[in-house]
């Protein structure tokens, strides 16, 4: 028989999803954050929570105290920074958000990077938790085997074997940086700044548009109507398995995610999926308020920022066959 070994797929995802997340959870966040802030504030806390002990052993490697010890000045910056803690003490969401570790009320904190009033007042119970934990690791894989790299390899080791286990990066990230990415495309003529997680741009009326990744929904555009005051446009859930046996599960979980949009405010719900061949009968009964697909990309730009100058159809993959929108009472 011939030797025959199929095209990495899984991995190829991995690297496109792992790009994205870089900017979100990494290093790199953590760089980006720190550069923005003043550093005599982040020394300070840090010689407030952490033992001098763990601060001093880093030191001899060269290392700053925030690449493994969490203080409130970062995460209030910069609330996403709390998946970059997270992820480095080897903790998935499903298990560090819950009660039992008194983390429930702090997930909003990773996934939407925004602080409440609430979150606020425990901020330092938080750092000191996390402090704590990762002390242990400090001690547990000791001071001379900790790198820069390390910390890097450790925290991608948790997101690796996440997204392997629930073969996210084939059916979940990857999709939706495509779709992010196709969305970038319709606006980039009138889009003020692009980041990897953020598109600003101006919409008709000259107000601030943000487009930005989120998570459940996984992407979410607003609309500012005064400063920091925003009105939720659309949140659009993506499901990119190419499974087609598999479809009715995925429109039900995106219906789900459609809900808490709804209560969240949002005005309308679009689910985007990776198949060409869809029962709309099916999808209706399945997400009862859907409405026909948008085929054209024009409609889709008019729907995000009042846009009406024309462009080139969207990726076939997903758009053009299968965005499909709940409108919101």
């Amino acid at each position: 028989m011939p030797i025959s070994i199929p095209v990495p797929q899984l991995q190829i995802d991995f690297a496109f999803a792992l790009e994205q997340i870089r900017g979100l959870y990494l290093q790199q966040a953590l760089s980006e954050a720190v550069g923005k802030l003043d550093i005599k504030r982040i020394d300070a806390e840090l010689a407030q929570f952490v033992p001098s002990v763990s601060l001093t052993e880093l030191a001899t490697r060269g290392l700053r105290g925030e690449l493994m010890f969490a203080v409130p000045g970062l995460l209030s910056s910069s609330p996403r920074l709390l998946g970059y803690y997270r992820l480095l003490l080897g903790f998935s969401q499903k298990a560090f958000y819950t009660a039992q570790f008194g983390l429930t009320e702090f997930k909003s904190m990773e996934e939407k990077g925004v602080l409440t009033a609430g979150q606020t007042k425990r901020l330092d119970e938080l750092c000191s938790a996390l402090v704590g934990s990762a002390t242990a690791l400090l001690d547990g894989v000791g001071v001379d085997r900790i790198t820069r790299e390390l910390l890097e390899d450790l925290a991608i080791l948790t997101v690796g074997s996440l997204l392997r286990g629930r073969h996210n990066v084939k059916l979940g990230l990857a999709g939706i940086v495509r779709v992010f990415d196709t969305i970038s495309s319709i606006v980039a003529h009138t889009a003020v700044t692009t980041e990897p997680i953020c598109i600003e741009l101006r919409n008709a009326a000259g107000r601030r548009v943000l487009i930005e990744f989120s998570s459940d929904p996984d992407i979410i555009i607003r609309e500012e109507m005064a400063p920091d005051a925003y009105r939720n446009i659309i949140a659009i859930e993506v499901k990119g398995g190419m499974d087609f046996s598999n479809i009715h599960n995925r429109i039900g979980e995106a219906e789900k995610s459609h809900q808490k949009a709804r209560a969240a405010g949002f005005h309308e719900c679009w689910t985007v999926v990776n198949v060409d061949r869809i029962d709309l009968s099916m999808a209706r009964r399945e997400s009862p308020s859907v409405l026909p697909p948008i085929a054209d990309r024009r409609e889709i730009g008019r729907r995000i920022c009042g846009l009406s100058e024309p462009r080139d159809l969207v990726d076939r993959h997903f758009f053009t066959v299968s965005v499909y929108v709940k409108a919101m009472p």
